[in-house]
């Protein structure tokens, strides 16, 4: 069996043309170029790819607009059922979800739908001793994420964010 080791990947959003870095497997990365254009297809968004470490199962995050219902869930999940049959992509169970209210942003079009809102980031490397943030996601261009926290603008190179979520409005 080859080594399925983890790997840096430079995902190309094709509507806003950035490069966003995910560690994925090997498997998952094939799973995204599967997905993808399907999922895109069927009028949803692919958010995230979650796949256990034995591969049985496969939790996928779908988003749109107006919000995930049950029955989009339902509607994802019968196709995708399919299509991995047809594929022949093993797995026991597959789970199929909205993002959540802390939803995971990756791409840039993630970061200009959701600027005013309030955001955890989570650095690689730290910036002045610090790796996690909380603050008003204000924009992003030139491969800089601009964050407001306490009145202050900090900014921060795409390619250092480790992870950036939605803080939950309750």
């Amino acid at each position: 069996l080859p080594f399925i080791g983890i790997f840096l990947l430079l995902y190309y959003d094709n509507f806003c043309g950035l490069f966003s870095p995910f560690f994925v497997s090997d498997d998952t990365m094939e799973l995204y170029e599967i997905l993808e254009p399907t999922i895109t297809s069927l009028g949803y968004e692919l958010v995230d790819v979650e796949r256990s470490s034995r591969g049985r199962l496969l939790r996928i995050f779908i988003d749109k607009p107006s919000g995930i219902s049950v029955d989009d869930c339902s509607a994802v999940s019968n196709h995708l059922s399919r299509l991995f049959e047809v594929e022949n992509i093993v797995y026991d169970r597959l789970e199929i979800s909205s993002p959540g209210l802390d939803r995971l942003l990756t791409k840039k079009s993630d970061f200009i739908r959701f600027s005013g809102e309030l955001v955890r980031l989570r650095l690689r490397l730290s910036l002045k001793g610090q790796r996690n943030f909380v603050g008003v996601l204000r924009e992003v261009s030139d491969e800089i994420l601009r964050l407001e926290i306490d009145g202050d603008i900090l900014d921060f190179e795409l390619n250092n964010l480790e992870k950036v979520r939605l803080v939950p409005k309750l």
